[in-house]
C-alpha cells in the first residue's frame, strides 16, 4: 500500500563545522545529498529485498529459458531474435514510460513491471513447446516487463541512496543477485535432470511466476515517491548536443557496457548447455560463478571508494577481457569454468564504478536531480543500443559459425573487450561527480 510521501531526502546530516559531507545541495522531489554515511535507510532495505526477489525468479528461469527455446526449436537465431525483441521493446518501455514515471505514480510502474515478468513465465508455461511460434510477442511482453520495472527501480534507487552509501547499496544488490545465482540455477538445473525435461521447465517456471506475485505484495511496503516536474521527451538527445556535457562521454561508455551485456546475458548459458548437454551441469556453473561473484561483489562494495574507482573499472576492464582466453581452447566445461569464475571475480571492479558514478553524475546539480528520470531513460538508451548491437553482430556471425573453431571465441573477445573502450570514455569521470558535489556542500556549508 503506499504510505504517503517520501521524506527519506528531507533527512539533514548534521556533521562537524566544516565537515565535506554536510548536505547543503538540494534537489527538487530528491532531498538533500549525504557524502558521509555509508548507512542504508529502511527504504533501501526493502527496494533490494524487491530486486532480490525479482533476481531469484529471473535466476530460476532465466537462465534456462534460453536453453528450453533452443531444445524445442534448434534455432540459434530465435534465441537471438527473442533476444534483440525484448532488449528493443525494453528501451522503448523505458521512454515512453517515462512521462508516467515523472508525472504520475512511479510505483506502480515497478508493479506492473514485476506483474509482467509473472506473467510472461505463466503465458510460457501455458504455451509450453508451442512457444517458440511466439517468440517476438513473448520478447516484447518480458521487455515490457523489464522496462517498466526497471526505469521505476532506478528512479527509486536514485532517490534512497546517497553518494556516500551508493557504492554499498550496489554491492549488497550485487551480493543478493549472485546470492540469487548461487541457489536458484542449482535448483533448477536439478529439477529438470530428475524430472527429464519439460515437467522440470513447467515447475521452475511455475516457482517464478509465484514468486514474482509475492514481490508485488512486498512493492506495496514502499513509499509513494513525489512526483514533480514536466516529462521532456527530448532532454537526452539535448544533452547529447551539447559541447562540453559530460554525458558526451558517459552514455558511449555505457553503449560499450551494453555491446558486452547484448551476448553474455543469454549466450554463456547456451555454450555451457551445449557443451555438457546437461541442464544439471549449468545450475552446478551458475552456482560456482556467483558464489565467486558474491564475495567479489561483498569484497568491491566494502572497499570502493569514490578515488579509487577509476583505478578499480581499469583492472576490472582489462581482467575481464583478460579471462576470454580460455575460451580459445578446445570448448568445454573446464574451459568455460575457467572464464566464468574469471569473470564473475573481476566483474564487480568494473560494474560497481560505472553504475555509482553514473548515477552520482545524474546528481551533481539541483537541475539534473530534477530531471532524474530523463536521465535514467539516456542511461536505458546507451545500454539498449549496446545490446542490440551485441545481439546483432551475434546474428551476423551465427551463419559462420560452423565454419570455424574460433568464430565462437571471436565473437566473445569482439563484444566482451568493448569495456576497455567503456574505461576510457569514462576515465575523466570516475570519481568526480560525487567529489565535485563534495566541494560544493563544502563551500555552500
Amino acid at each position: 500500500m503506499e504510505q504517503g510521501r517520501n521524506t527519506a531526502h528531507k533527512r539533514r546530516h548534521a556533521g562537524k563545522a566544516g565537515s565535506a559531507g554536510l548536505r547543503t545541495v538540494s534537489n527538487e522531489g530528491g532531498g538533500t545529498r549525504d557524502y558521509t554515511t555509508r548507512t542504508l535507510d529502511g527504504q533501501a532495505v526493502l527496494l533490494l529485498a524487491v530486486q532480490a526477489m525479482l533476481g531469484t525468479a529471473n535466476a530460476l528461469s532465466g537462465t534456462f529459458l534460453p536453453i528450453y527455446l533452443w531444445k524445442t526449436s534448434q534455432s540459434f537465431a530465435l534465441v537471438g531474435w527473442f533476444n534483440f525483441t525484448q532488449f528493443l521493446v525494453s528501451g522503448l518501455t523505458f521512454w515512453l514510460a517515462g512521462k508516467w514515471v515523472k508525472e504520475h505514480n512511479k510505483m506502480n510502474s515497478l508493479r506492473l513491471g514485476v506483474a509482467l515478468s509473472g506473467l510472461f513465465y505463466f503465458v510460457v508455461l501455458l504455451l509450453g513447446e508451442s512457444s517458440v511460434d511466439y517468440a517476438v510477442p513473448l520478447g516484447i511482453m518480458i521487455g515490457m516487463g523489464n522496462g517498466f520495472f526497471w526505469l521505476a527501480f532506478n528512479v527509486v534507487y536514485f532517490e534512497v541512496t546517497e553518494p556516500g552509501n551508493r557504492d554499498r547499496f550496489n554491492g549488497w544488490a550485487g551480493l543478493l543477485g549472485s546470492g540469487a545465482g548461487i541457489v536458484a540455477p542449482w535448483i533448477s538445473g536439478w529439477l529438470i535432470t530428475m524430472s527429464k525435461g519439460e515437467r522440470g521447465y513447467h515447475i521452475i517456471f511455475t516457482v517464478s511466476a509465484v514468486i514474482f506475485s509475492v514481490a508485488v505484495v512486498l512493492s506495496f511496503w514502499l513509499k509513494k515517491r513525489k512526483s514533480t516536474g514536466t516529462y521532456e521527451w527530448l532532454h537526452g538527445i539535448r544533452q547529447l548536443r551539447e559541447r562540453g556535457n559530460p554525458w558526451r562521454y558517459a552514455v558511449p561508455a555505457i553503449v560499450c557496457q551494453g555491446v558486452r551485456e547484448g551476448v553474455y546475458m543469454f549466450f554463456v548459458g547456451l555454450l555451457v548447455f551445449l557443451a555438457t548437454k546437461n541442464e544439471g551441469k549449468l545450475g552446478n556453473f551458475s552456482l560456482i560463478t556467483s558464489l565467486v561473484g558474491l564475495v567479489g561483489f561483498w569484497l568491491v562494495g566494502r572497499l570502493l571508494k569514490p578515488r579509487r574507482r577509476r583505478a578499480a573499472m581499469l583492472i576490472g576492464a582489462v581482467a575481464v577481457t583478460a579471462v576470454i582466453a580460455p575460451l580459445f581452447w578446445p570448448l568445454s566445461y573446464r574451459t568455460l569454468l575457467a572464464f566464468g569464475i574469471g569473470t564473475a571475480l573481476f566483474m564487480p571492479l568494473y560494474v560497481l564504478p560505472m553504475t555509482s558514478t553514473v548515477f552520482d553524475l545524474i546528481g551533481s546539480t539541483e537541475d539534473s536531480a530534477k530531471q532524474r528520470e530523463e536521465f535514467v531513460i539516456l542511461r536505458e538508451a546507451g545500454l539498449t543500443a549496446g545490446r542490440m548491437v551485441g545481439v546483432a553482430a551475434y546474428l551476423l556471425v551465427l551463419p559462420y559459425m560452423e565454419q570455424s573453431d574460433y568464430i565462437v571465441p571471436g565473437l566473445m573477445l569482439a563484444v566482451g573487450a568493448f569495456p576497455i573502450l567503456g574505461w576510457w570514455l569514462m576515465r575523466g569521470l570516475l570519481g568526480k561527480a560525487a567529489e565535485g558535489r563534495k566541494e560544493t556542500s563544502t563551500r555552500g556549508g
